[in-house]
C-alpha cells in the first residue's frame, strides 16, 4: 500500500495526515460482520493540512464545504467484507474528491462579436419573412 496519497500535480498527503477509525460494518457477512471490524473511516484535516499549498487548501475549504464538520473531511467506506479493501477503497474516494475540489477553475468564455454581414444578413431574411407573412393577411375594411 503506497504511503502517500497523490492530489494535483506534486501535492501528495502522507499517511501521516490521515486518521483512521474502525467499526463493525452493517450489511451482508453473516457471523463474520458480528465479530470484526471491518468499517473503516478516513478522516483528514482539510483546513491544518501543511501538505496543501495555500491556494489549493483555499479552493478544497470552499467546494468541500458541505461535506467538512470543523475543517476535517471524513469518508465512511463500509462496502467491502474486508477492512484492507474498505480502506483502500477510503483511500481511493479521498483521493478522488480532494483531486476535483482543488482542481483550477474553468476558464470563462469570452462572448465574440457576431460579424456585420452575419447580422445584416439574419436581418435581411427576417424583413423578407415579415413580408411574406405581411401579403398572406387580408385585411377587412
Amino acid at each position: 500500500m503506497p504511503d502517500e496519497i497523490h492530489v494535483r500535480g506534486s501535492v501528495s498527503i502522507p499517511e501521516s495526515e490521515l486518521s483512521w477509525r474502525f467499526s463493525r460494518s452493517s450489511g451482508p457477512g453473516g457471523q463474520h460482520v458480528n465479530t470484526s471490524a471491518t468499517a473503516a473511516e478516513l478522516s483528514f484535516d482539510v483546513a491544518n493540512s501543511p501538505s496543501l499549498p495555500e491556494p489549493l487548501r483555499s479552493r478544497a475549504l470552499d467546494r468541500l464545504s458541505t461535506r467538512l464538520v470543523r475543517g476535517v473531511l471524513t469518508i465512511r467506506a463500509e462496502e467491502y467484507r474486508s477492512q484492507q479493501r474498505n480502506r483502500d477503497a477510503a483511500r481511493t474516494r479521498l483521493a478522488t474528491l480532494l483531486s476535483e475540489a482543488t482542481a483550477p477553475p474553468p476558464k470563462k468564455r469570452v462572448p465574440k462579436k457576431i460579424p456585420r454581414g452575419i447580422n445584416e444578413r439574419r436581418l435581411e431574411n427576417k424583413k423578407r419573412r415579415s413580408a411574406l407573412k405581411r401579403q398572406r393577411t387580408t385585411r377587412w375594411d
